[in-house]
């Protein structure tokens, strides 16, 4: 297991699914987690509490990652707490799936507001507040790789949070910041089953190599290597997450 004692991460989006599963993982590992939430004020403190649990050190701090000025404070009270931030992973996310003819102006510019503007949002405060030689991970998704209908919005967000991500690691490699981005397929989360049938699971899980939809962990794995000082020399990169399904 990749050892974080001493680093300082933010999570984003880390109340529950993948970046509640990712602030544990990252924790055992020994970093100090700074578990962001939007809404969910008491998911993200069983989050806390079962890191706190597992002898680990973590607090909650909410803000909505598409608003710059709570963004500044999330940065804000990690400094306050632990003097500085080491680690910056990008989880918060939406996802509407709509056939592009049905979606509405509201819901074109929610999923640009969390998945763009929230990435841009922290990755314009770590520009400036991350520690030297620390690391920055993105989320996309697989689904960027295969044209399925209903998802054009969302992965015309991923797209640009790709982007975003390697012009950025140029703006900061000098600090020796890595940045790098994740992209995840289907995932036994809330946000990815929430309206689907088990027949359409099963169909997305013959996707994979596999012939399973990827479970949390399978992420988390990732991000914490990603965020270790073994995975220094990637940078810039796209990770597929996916079983093999693209």
């Amino acid at each position: 297991m990749s050892n974080l004692s001493g680093k300082v991460i933010i999570v984003t989006g880390a109340s529950r699914g993948i970046g509640a599963n990712i602030a544990q993982k990252l924790a055992a590992a020994g970093a100090i987690v700074i578990v962001n939430y939007a809404g969910g004020k008491e998911a993200a403190e069983q989050t806390v509490n079962s890191i706190i649990e597992k002898g680990g050190e973590a607090i909650a701090v909410r803000a909505d990652v598409s608003k710059a000025g709570e963004v500044k404070k999330l940065f804000d009270a990690a400094i306050v707490h632990y003097g500085k931030v080491d680690v910056l992973v990008n989880n918060a996310g939406i996802m509407i799936t709509k056939l592009l003819k049905d979606t509405t102006d509201e819901e074109f510019t929610r999923q640009f507001d969390v998945n763009v503007r929230g990435t841009f949002n922290t990755m314009r405060e770590a520009a400036t507040r991350l520690a030297d030689h620390g690391s920055v991970i993105n989320f996309s998704t697989s689904v960027n790789r295969i044209m399925l209908p209903g998802y054009s919005t969302y992965v015309a967000t991923k797209a640009a949070v790709e982007q975003l991500t390697r012009v950025f690691s140029k703006e900061v490699g000098a600090r020796g910041i890595n940045v790098n981005s994740v992209s995840p397929g289907p995932t036994n989360t809330e946000l990815f089953t929430n309206g689907k049938s088990p027949e359409v699971i099963e169909r997305l899980a013959s996707l994979s190599a596999f012939n399973r939809i990827a479970e949390p962990d399978d992420i988390a794995q990732i991000v914490l290597f990603l965020a270790s000082d073994e995975a220094k020399w990637i940078n810039a990169q796209n990770i597929g997450a996916n079983g093999g399904m693209a």
